[in-house]
């Protein structure tokens, strides 16, 4: 029995929940003009950085090696933090100059 099989499901879920969560949160708020247009910019590099650790997590999740495993989910959740520091951080920068 694999007990690291939990944990591994547990960092898939988080990616979903930090990464693609705030990628179309902003995008919805980009699309409806809530908020300035150069925010946009920031979805340029964010996008690419939540669908790379979507890429890591899967690996991570089917990767049978724990070793191999933890290092996949690890590059997966410093990509996700990355991406979310440009998205969210940036909004609240640029909302913030901005007023």
């Amino acid at each position: 029995m694999d007990v690291v099989r939990t944990l591994r499901w547990s960092g898939g879920i988080a990616v979903v929940l930090f990464g693609v969560v705030p990628a179309v949160m902003v995008t919805l708020l980009v699309a409806g003009g809530n908020t300035p247009r150069s925010v946009g910019l920031l979805l340029v590099p964010g996008i690419p950085l939540v669908v790379a650790a979507l890429v890591c997590a899967v690996r991570s999740i089917t990767n049978p090696d724990p070793e191999s495993s933890a290092r996949w989910m690890r590059r997966s959740m410093a990509l996700v933090a990355g991406a979310d520091v440009l998205m969210l951080g940036g909004n609240a920068l640029i909302r913030m100059a901005g007023s």
